[in-house]
């Protein structure tokens, strides 16, 4: 049958509703109990009030049975005539599959010993005015998954299954930190300056001040002008946005974890990463250990260190201290990126960091010893100017997470924002943060920062392959172009 037709007979069914005045949406319960609980503490002859959806219906003369489900699991119901009466029996025709209801009845086992409700009255609670997809059978096609994820939600349990897990994980995160006498906090999503990270942003206008905002690249100058006044343990759960690409681990949109603490380092920040990412495995699963796409992964510490420093001398034959042309020059000589005839230095590194991205190991790795050229937030190596105290964590070849030793004094602050800014595309557009600069000069304490990718953790722990699989609404193409 036509999709068309259905929702035609469909609305026919509605309209018979209202005809004999019954509405189609109405209240439900607020008393009633969720399925689960009704069937782990099942009782013989309860007397509840449930509601949810219709997923199966069997009609069987003057009785019936419906498969019922909300969000905690699913019942089955049973319908008599005997009990119900004849014209309320008769409405289960005008009832679909989709729509929902509210039941009230008593529980009892069939000769099957399936936990069902004896039905004794119902309510209509809203009527679908389309069908299930697919017969409840699930959805197979990917894009229409993404674009349609109320669908994907009610066909696929898996992926009920992912998004619950994705709560869990970010409630264990406030737990460990909670417990650790960090304090949430909120910064702004709208910026008079785009900084914090690097970053193409989103530009929007605000009419009553008449300026140009910027939607946040990251939190993070925000987050340490407090602890400039004195909030020592601060984080924020938030979401960034930047104007780039899309893949199966970048979203346009996208949540992060922001960790600063006063009077510590990128290694207090190794620890405290260590610590948080096996206390989310043991609440999780109750190990450390699991699978990724096939693959054991454990986040019992400690965890292994690779420099980058060593690495991009020993495969490139490129130093800290090297200018943009001159690392240009030594990947060209590797046969990459030859048909580029100027790059920033950032730009080169993006290259050699995507290259060493594929040489990662699935085991969590610290990638410490980052030039200095391209930490402008990081403070310096004593024992080598050229080199940052900052690392990069990558699990199972993707980067997981960043983390500073923060750079607290103001004049080198200047000096870093001002060559950042000459080093920058033409069409990128950048300034220094004089309030941030103004910040640092009242004294800040020295200081580690970490940042974590939520979407990426949460693939990584709910073994999806793509960040598409556990972000809820994923930005897409409009429908009817292909999205990569």
């Amino acid at each position: 049958m036509e999709i068309n037709e259905i929702i035609e007979q469909r609305k026919d069914k509605f309209n018979s509703l209202q005809a004999k005045g019954i509405p189609a949406y109405t209240k439900a319960d607020a008393s009633g109990v969720q399925i689960q609980e009704a069937v782990s503490n099942f009782q013989e002859g309860r007397r509840l009030s449930l509601s949810g959806r219709v997923v199966a219906k069997r009609l069987h003369g003057k009785a019936a049975f419906l498969d019922l489900r909300d969000v905690s699991g699913k019942i089955q119901l049973y319908f008599k005539e005997g009990i119900l009466g004849q014209e309320q029996f008769g409405l289960l025709e005008l009832i679909d599959v989709a729509d929902f209801l509210g039941v009230q009845g008593e529980l009892f086992k069939t000769h099957t010993g399936e936990p069902t409700v004896k039905v004794e009255s119902f309510t209509v609670l809203a009527k679908a005015l389309r069908p299930l997809p697919e017969k409840w059978h699930g959805l197979k096609d990917v894009e229409l998954r993404y674009r349609q994820r109320y669908l994907d939600l009610i066909a696929n349990e898996v992926v009920r299954t992912v998004f619950a897990m994705r709560s869990r994980i970010v409630k264990s995160i406030r737990d460990f930190l909670d417990a650790r006498g960090f304090q949430e906090v909120e910064t702004p999503m709208m910026h008079a300056i785009p900084g914090g990270a690097a970053g193409r942003p989103f530009k929007t206008h605000h009419n009553q001040y008449d300026m140009e905002l910027y939607l946040r690249i990251a939190p993070e100058l925000y987050l340490k002008r407090l602890l400039v006044g004195g909030l020592d343990r601060v984080y924020e759960v938030n979401r960034n946005f930047r104007n780039e690409g899309v893949s199966t681990r970048h979203n346009p949109e996208f949540t992060m974890l922001e960790v600063y603490q006063a009077y510590g380092d990128y290694e207090t920040m190794m620890l405290l990463v260590e610590q948080m990412f096996s206390f989310i495995a043991m609440q999780l699963w109750g190990k450390t250990q699991f699978s990724y796409q096939g693959t054991t992964i454990d986040f019992a510490p400690p965890w292994q260190r690779r420099s980058f420093a060593q690495m991009v001398q020993e495969r490139f034959e490129i130093r800290a201290q090297d200018d943009a042309e001159t690392m240009l020059r030594k990947l060209q000589a590797k046969g990459i990126a030859r048909e580029k005839n100027r790059l920033s230095r950032s730009q080169v590194t993006k290259i050699i960091e995507d290259i060493l991205e594929q040489d990662m190991q699935s085991a969590p790795t610290f990638v410490t010893d980052y030039f200095t050229s391209l930490c402008p937030l990081a403070r310096t190596k004593k024992d080598d100017p050229f080199l940052s105290e900052r690392f990069e964590l990558y699990i199972a070849g993707m980067e997981i997470g960043n983390a500073y030793s923060e750079l607290n004094d103001p004049i080198e602050q200047r000096r870093r924002f001002e060559e950042e800014i000459k080093d920058l595309e033409t069409d990128e557009k950048k300034a220094v943060d004089e309030d941030y600069v103004a910040a640092l000069e009242h004294g800040m304490p020295p200081a580690g920062g970490l940042g974590i990718g939520i979407d990426r953790l949460v693939m990584l722990l709910a073994d999806q392959p793509s960040i598409r699989d556990v972000i809820l609404f994923p930005l897409l193409r409009p429908e009817g172009q292909h999205t990569p």
